[in-house]
């Protein structure tokens, strides 16, 4: 009988010698029918310009695989390292315009 086609096949992963980390602080994420999007970007202190760093595009399929795998990483993560306490979700309009101040009106001019 002919083996077992049933087996895993295991890939190699190879790392370029000259492989950089990006920093990414914020990513938006948008979809289409058939492609979910993420945008990775950086937001520096200070600067009102956001960067995207990197795009990745990926299958609605692989995101839910990779959704599955940030879950699985972060509760092992907590399991050694405790609780990671995530700040409270603002909506877009405080993303977007929450640093920008009302001018006040001065009170003199009466």
């Amino acid at each position: 009988m002919a083996e077992s086609t049933n087996k895993k096949k295991q890939l190699r992963l190879e790392l370029p010698k000259d492989a950089s980390a990006t920093y990414a602080n914020t990513v938006m994420i948008t979809h289409t029918a058939n492609e979910v999007i993420f945008d990775f970007i950086q937001v520096m202190p200070n600067d009102n310009r956001a960067r995207v760093q990197k795009r990745i595009v990926m299958t609605p399929t692989h995101a839910k695989l990779l959704l599955q795998a940030l879950e699985d990483n972060l509760q092992k993560y907590e399991t050694k390292h405790g609780e990671i306490v995530a700040p409270q979700r603002q909506s877009l309009a405080d993303q977007l315009f929450g640093a920008v101040k009302p001018e006040q009106e001065d009170d003199d001019d009466e």
